[in-house]
Formats: structure tokens, C-alpha cells, sequence
């Protein structure tokens, strides 16, 4: 079992990395002379993936130009978001909806992925598909990331994600899912955190933990501080 189909999220408007994002959409912003968008292409290509759909909103002329200048070698399909915005678990649904796999890797763009990434992925899949699970989100301790002002969002026992008061550990923008932990969900606008935080009051959202350094385009001044420390 392997996951051959992987999405990426480009629909949003970037507003907290404005004016930058007034007139590029986010993913196309770039660092070390590549955009976010191809250095996320690159590491699904790293991971032998060979399908990828990109759901698009704002701007999303733009992506579309990018990806067919580009000329990747992959089978990229853009889904547009259509006519509102459908957020993050909208977003997946709508992209999920036109491919007839079950399991998808999912990306965020916001994270600048390298291939140092490639190996916690793939034993996050393994870890996936051996435990037959529908759902698992890569995670790093938040002592690695270069934004020191991220607060985590979870804890981990043995692979089972928590919540509690400590939360040392960040979602990197990474997961992968099941098509079925939307069976009571419509295209609509809904964040991925409320599948997320059903399933935490289970103790079915499961995580895997990457030990490498996290860099995240949180806001202007990040980005601004990553330009000058890369």
C-alpha cells in the first residue's frame, strides 16, 4: 500500500504576509529563488508521488500560470475552490471529490519543505498503512521551529495526539487521510480542525514525529528574518 495521489493547499489569501500577498498569491512567494509551491512539488517528487492536485481561490490565475510555465513532470490537475472560498476542510473534500483514491498525503505550502523531509514521511506512511488507520499528521517539537513565538498544538502518547496544557508539539502542515472521515461532511467552509478535534475526543488522531528543523512562513517579519538567514 502506498499513497499515489498528494494535495496541496493554495487557496488562501496570505493576509498576515500583506502587501507581499496583495498582489502574488502565497504559495508563489519565494525563498533560496524558489516559490513555496515548487519546493512542495519537489518533495512529493522526492516521495515518488505522482499525482497532485492544487486547490486554488485567490489569485489563483496566477498558480495556474505558474504550474503550466513550470511544466513539471507529474500529472498536476488544479481544482478551484469555485465561487467562496471553502477553507481548509472544504478545500481537501473538494480536491477528494475528483479523484477516485481513498488516501491522500496532504501539504501545506507555508512550510518550506526540502527533502531532508522524505524519510519521517515515509515512515509516517508506513506507520499509517500497517496500523490501518484513517488519519496521521506530522508533528515537530516546537524547540525546533525558527519562529520561536509558535505555540504548539498537541502532545503525543505513542502516536495517540493529545491535548493538554503543555502541547510541545506543531503541526508542520503535513498529514494523511482517509476520504472517510468526511462521509458527514458537504463541500462547504469548514476547517480540517474540526475533523481533527472530533476525532482527538476519540483518541483516533494520530501523529508522527519529525526531528527536523521547522520553517514556517508564519508572518511579514518572518519571512523577512528567513530571507536574510537563508
Amino acid at each position: 500500500m502506498k499513497i499515489n495521489t498528494a494535495l496541496i493547499l493554495c487557496a488562501g489569501y496570505g493576509k498576515r504576509l500583506n502587501p507581499l500577498t496583495l498582489t502574488e498569491p502565497k504559495p508563489l512567494l519565494m525563498v533560496n529563488e524558489t516559490t513555496l509551491l515548487e519546493n512542495c512539488i519537489n518533495l512529493i517528487k522526492y516521495l515518488g508521488i505522482k499525482k497532485i492536485l492544487i486547490n486554488t481561490f485567490y489569485l489563483k490565475e496566477k498558480i495556474e500560470d505558474f504550474i503550466n510555465m513550470k511544466k513539471f513532470d507529474l500529472d498536476i490537475k488544479i481544482i478551484s475552490d469555485g465561487d467562496t472560498i471553502l477553507n481548509t476542510g472544504g478545500g481537501i473534500l473538494n480536491m477528494m471529490n475528483s479523484s477516485n483514491e481513498s488516501d491522500f498525503l496532504t501539504l501545506n505550502p507555508d512550510t518550506i519543505w526540502n527533502k531532508s523531509y522524505v524519510e519521517s514521511i515515509q515512515s509516517m506512511e508506513k506507520f499509517y498503512f500497517s496500523n490501518q488507520i484513517k488519519n496521521i499528521l506530522l508533528l515537530v517539537n516546537k524547540n525546533l521551529s525558527f519562529d520561536k513565538k509558535l505555540k504548539g498544538d498537541f502532545n503525543l502518547l505513542e502516536n495517540v495526539i493529545k491535548k493538554d496544557f503543555q502541547n510541545n508539539l506543531i503541526y508542520t502542515g503535513c498529514q494523511i487521510i482517509n476520504k472517510d472521515l468526511f462521509s458527514s461532511h458537504s463541500v462547504s467552509n469548514f476547517s480540517i480542525s474540526e475533523i481533527w478535534n472530533q476525532l482527538i475526543s476519540k483518541n483516533k488522531l494520530y501523529g508522527y514525529e519529525s526531528l527536523e528543523s521547522f520553517y514556517h512562513l508564519t508572518n511579514l517579519e518572518i519571512y523577512k528574518e528567513l530571507l536574510k538567514n537563508n
